[in-house]
């Protein structure tokens, strides 16, 4: 099994997914490419906000990500995993988490990425704290 690219990014700065879409890279196995964007809403815990300030404990969240591609890698055949988070302030609207998951068939993309997201909200140190307007 040919190793499964991987990239990891916490920022903060805007997550532009047009021009990460384009930079896409897949072999002539890939069927499938799976994007996910996450985007911050007006309302937390029945609250209106203007923005979410998300606050990682990077190293650890680096290590904890890494032991979740490591478990993708495992359970699937995935080409590429690409995944970018925010953190600092991210005003409504905004992406805070986007996912790219490559793959030969949609299937595996979309199982990859579901599990990824519900794992990563589990075990990665990135806490959110919502902004009131």
């Amino acid at each position: 099994m040919t190793p499964m690219k991987r990239q990891l990014i916490l920022t903060r700065s805007p997550i532009d997914e047009a021009a990460l879409i384009q930079a896409r890279q897949v072999s002539a196995k890939a069927g499938a490419s799976l994007t996910f964007a996450g985007i911050v809403r007006a309302e937390e815990n029945s609250k209106i906000i203007e923005a979410i300030d998300y606050e990682a404990y990077r190293e650890m969240a680096v290590h904890q990500f890494h032991k979740l591609f490591d478990a993708v890698q495992a359970r699937w055949p995935i080409e590429s995993l690409r995944l970018i988070h925010r953190v600092g302030a991210v005003k409504v609207n905004e992406t805070s988490l986007w996912v790219e998951v490559v793959s030969g068939h949609r299937k595996e993309a979309f199982a990859a990425a579901q599990w990824l997201i519900d794992e990563m909200k589990k075990t990665v140190p990135i806490w959110k704290h919502p902004i009131a307007s």
